[in-house]
């Protein structure tokens, strides 16, 4: 294979995109185990009171993440991430003024690999959610497991990530003064496998489970779909039924979560790494219509969307 390096003389600000997309990246594929790593040997040293204190605050915090979690504006602000914004480009689009006064539930599609699309919408203030949508509050659920990590814990709450489990979306929408958004990434990490430039499937049928929570609450569903979320990265062919698609269902029903086996490009060449694709991601709340409207609109930009 023909290795393509990036030239010499790129611009400063394209160098600080791919920085910032790299430790997304870190984040999301080795922080934890790093931060994990940092805890065992801090409670094996000479320094084992702090563990033991920080295991006392985890204790008494263990709630939190299921209780609207513990956001940082601070932390969304950060200038970091205008430069990922940047690096695909990624754009969020307001179709309706949602009113501040009740509470909603945005079904993200697709999932893609690293839901990058609604990170960045959702998760940092880069997109400016809150000033699009003055008077709500996002948070992106994410698998419960995540909040086990010590140290981890307290980054992904600081960015509005919460609890993907029922009790902590049940809280989320129940709040009488509205004001909150929860945003599902509703195919979750069976929809990750399927991941792959050029078509999307959605996994919809079989998801119903925030929908009967929505009703009971009261809150407001809104469809979110994101154009360009799969054409960030490429994966190894494992269509169902294969051996690795095998693999990586049982490893799904063990660990949790998925598994994809996926590449891009790389910081300095552009021909294999697990840097995303520069590729666009517009990102449409699109509260009027049902997500099989936006199918045509998909079709335009030759992507086959089938719904399981």
């Amino acid at each position: 294979m023909k290795i393509e390096f990036a030239p010499m003389n790129v611009p400063l600000r394209r160098r600080f995109q791919t920085a910032a997309v790299l430790q997304w990246m870190f984040s999301f594929l080795a922080l934890a185990q790093c931060c994990l790593a940092v805890f065992v040997l801090l409670a094996l040293s000479d320094w084992w009171m702090l563990a033991l204190l920080y295991s006392g605050w985890l204790w008494l915090d263990w709630d939190t993440p299921t209780s609207g979690g513990r956001r940082s504006r601070w932390v969304r602000s950060w200038v970091v991430w205008d430069y990922f914004r940047d690096y695909f480009p990624l754009t969020l689009i307001k179709t309706v003024d949602l009113d501040p006064r009740k509470n909603y539930i945005f079904g993200f599609h697709p999932h893609g690999v690293l839901v990058a699309g609604a990170f960045g919408n959702f998760c940092t203030e880069s997109t400016g959610f809150s000033r699009l949508f003055p008077g709500l509050t996002s948070h992106l659920l994410m698998l419960p497991f995540w909040f086990r990590v010590p140290l981890f814990r307290e980054y992904i709450m600081s960015g509005g990530l919460v609890s993907s489990s029922k009790s902590s979306l049940s809280h989320l929408v129940s709040r009488p003064e509205g004001g909150n958004v929860a945003v599902i990434a509703v195919g979750g990490a069976p929809e990750s496998l399927d991941a792959r430039p050029g078509s999307l499937t959605l996994q919809v049928q079989n998801r119903k489970g925030f929908i009967k929570l929505a009703l009971r609450h009261g809150a407001q569903l809104v469809p979110v779909f994101s154009f360009g979320e799969n054409e960030l990265f490429d994966q190894i062919k494992n269509p169902s039924g294969s051996n690795l698609r095998t693999l990586q269902n049982q490893l799904q029903s063990i660990l949790g979560f998925a598994v994809p086996l996926f590449h891009a490009r790389g910081v300095f060449q552009y021909s294999l790494g697990l840097m995303p694709y520069r590729k666009s991601i517009h990102t449409w709340e699109n509260r009027s219509r049902s997500p099989r409207h936006l199918v045509p609109a998909a079709r335009t930009s030759r992507v086959f969307i089938k719904f399981i």
